[in-house]
């Protein structure tokens, strides 16, 4: 199950890239009928530190097995920081969030995380985005805004918004501190590391913790493990995999295919017939990505 970055390229993504973003798009879209359905009997803390306990129990029992090395004392400090604002940070933040803030205007926040994850590369990485690939975000976050107008009952936000903003910050400053870590580290090891450095931040809800889980029913919490499983453990794996061959501003471009594949999950999965915004808005941010994928580089 090991993966090797290889010589990290920050080219044009290649076709192992494409293939681990793919899975990553879609468990990460799946996620969002999983967290409707825990939050129906866990409360956000809970349902949080159940899914993030689940993958790190996974990737624990991983780790022995294969004798994975623990990460540099040095690199402790910094695993600890990207862990709490990758992990504990937005996901506890959106799952709060999400309790009041609609789907529309939640997808709206969410998708300044490109956005903010761009600027933030460009200061700290150098990276160069140029025109076409602003030309590209913007499509892309045009088509997020049609979705949210079609989807998740309108865009009325209140306080609980700022959750959902703080959210879209935090995994922005994780995308791009973690990326010199990915030269150093498999993304498999990287991704156990940050995971279980934000987990043990998660404690701090393992009060009532045990009785909840005990009385909650079976389908919330095989939900919840679900999503410790897969959009948690294994989508995380294939999202560092590609982010080390790309650059960090390409790679967040890709999440707005997320809300655009959630929509084909509902449709497939649940026959909830999308409307004509959000198939128009899924069209643009398909385009968008498009743009950002072909501009040239120097």
């Amino acid at each position: 199950m090991t993966m090797n970055t290889g010589e990290q390229t920050d080219s044009s993504p290649d076709r192992r890239s494409l293939i681990a973003m793919a899975v990553t798009i879609v468990l990460w879209a799946s996620a969002f009928a999983g967290i409707r359905a825990g939050l129906a009997a866990y409360r956000p803390g809970h349902l949080v530190l159940l899914r993030f306990l689940t993958a790190s129990v996974v990737l624990g029992v991983y780790a022995a097995a294969t004798r994975m090395p623990l990460p540099r004392p040095r690199d402790v400090p910094a695993v600890l920081v990207l862990g709490f604002l990758g992990i504990t940070v937005y996901h506890t933040a959106l799952t709060y969030g999400e309790q009041t803030v609609t789907a529309g205007a939640a997808s709206l926040l969410i998708a300044a995380a490109p956005i903010f994850t761009a600027l933030l590369a460009r200061v700290f990485l150098r990276e160069r985005i140029g025109v076409r690939g602003w030309l590209g975000i913007a499509v892309s976050f045009g088509g997020i805004f049609l979705i949210a107008l079609g989807e998740g009952g309108g865009l009325h936000l209140n306080q609980q918004a700022f959750l959902i903003l703080l959210a879209a910050a935090a995994t922005s400053l994780y995308f791009v501190f973690q990326k010199p870590f990915l030269r150093r580290y498999e993304p498999l090891q990287f991704t156990a590391y940050i995971l279980w450095g934000g987990t043990l931040f998660m404690l701090a809800f393992l009060p009532g913790f045990c009785r909840v889980v005990a009385t909650a029913p079976r389908d919330a919490t095989i939900a919840v493990v679900y999503m410790g499983l897969f959009p948690g453990a294994v989508a995380y794996v294939t999202w560092t995999y590609a982010q080390s061959r790309m650059q960090a501003s390409t790679a967040t471009c890709f999440l707005y295919l997320t809300p655009v594949t959630a929509i084909l999950i509902a449709w497939l999965w649940l026959r909830e017939l999308p409307s004509g915004l959000s198939l128009l808005g899924g069209l643009l941010a398909l385009a968008g990505v498009v743009v950002v994928n072909t501009r040239r580089r120097k």
